[in-house]
């Protein structure tokens, strides 16, 4: 099978109506159509065999979590999702893969309305890198840079399940079946609050989207808006472990939920006054959603117990080149 054979039969799809697509697959360029008054908003990431995922992935649930973790980017922008496109190295034509990975990729596209409008294929190691596009009202986007202080922080779902599951694969923590099958449905189908992002717009002053930890990517918010946080790391809502599945000791359970990763949901903050208006956008989204801690003009941040006090515990966020 050719290059072109394979994105002909997997990866082309007829136009949609109405959608944002003026012209996707088959062109030397894609066009896209925004409404009045919208502005693009844009994100990339790589997903890398044997750095982001294991080779025995299934290939519906690498296609899933190849788009979900862009959508992520998104949902932290507050920007509805209008397309993407696919850059795929293989390092050989697996037509019963490729099948499954197309239909992991759509389903999870077709159910944010995300079409895909180009990309490129090559022969090499395996990876994906796919950029999504969405829209956002102008001036409307969710940054990082918007924490004030005395605003609260907020977090989206349960944390640290996917790394609990990498600590299995690795053969640290030993756990019940069921228990890491769940946490590995996490790890491999991650869900993007994508809904969420759009319900918060106008109530957050900021978002960040949990990909490499909630610590260091927490980081991110306070440099850009230069103040500093006070963070209760038994607020967090955790892992299976800290749900009673599995017992692990305090400074594990924290470790897992602060400096995990790949849990892709939204830590956001909003002003104290409108703690009600983010509980009515999480409801709306279907999302649960957890107050752990605040915004304080103090640069920095400072993890303390349910009872206040300082955790002396390091907890460093994923770095490719650390």
């Amino acid at each position: 099978m050719g290059e072109f054979d394979l994105i002909r039969q997997f990866f082309q799809r007829p136009a949609v109506p109405g959608a944002a697509v003026a012209l996707g697959v088959g062109d030397d360029c894609a066009l896209l159509d925004l409404a009045p008054g919208m502005q693009l908003a844009v994100s990339s990431d790589m997903l890398v065999e044997g750095r982001h995922f294991l080779s025995t992935v299934d290939a519906a649930l690498l296609g899933h979590k190849a788009l979900a973790v862009n959508l992520s980017d998104l949902a932290a922008c507050g920007a509805r999702p209008l397309a993407f496109t696919l850059a795929l190295s293989l390092p050989s034509v697996d037509e019963a893969w490729l099948a499954g990975l197309a239909q992991g990729l759509f389903a999870l596209a077709d159910a944010h309305g995300c079409q895909l409008m180009g990309g490129d294929t090559t022969r090499g190691p395996l990876n994906l890198c796919i950029t999504v596009f969405g829209e956002v009202p102008r001036g409307g986007a969710l940054l990082r840079s918007g924490a004030r202080a005395g605003d609260e922080l907020w977090v989206s779902g349960t944390l640290g399940d996917a790394r609990l599951a990498l600590e299995v694969f690795r053969g640290r923590l030993s756990v019940p079946e069921a228990v890491f099958a769940a946490a590995r449905a996490r790890m491999e189908q991650p869900t993007p609050r994508v809904a969420l992002g759009l319900a918060l717009r106008g109530i957050a002053t900021s978002a960040i989207d949990i990909s490499d930890g909630l610590a260091g990517d927490l980081g991110h918010v306070l440099r850009a808006s230069g103040v500093g946080a006070t963070l209760d790391a038994d607020a967090v809502a955790g892992t299976l472990a800290a749900r009673g599945a599995v017992a692990l000791d305090a400074a594990m359970q924290r470790s897992l939920t602060l400096a995990g990763g790949d849990d892709y949901e939204l830590a956001f903050t909003a002003p104290a006054d409108r703690s009600a208006d983010v509980e009515a956008a999480a409801r709306a989204a279907g999302v649960v959603v957890t107050r752990i801690g605040r915004i304080e003009a103090e640069p920095g941040l400072r993890v303390v117990d349910a009872q206040g006090h300082p955790v002396d515990q390091r907890f460093a966020s994923f770095d490719h080149f650390g």
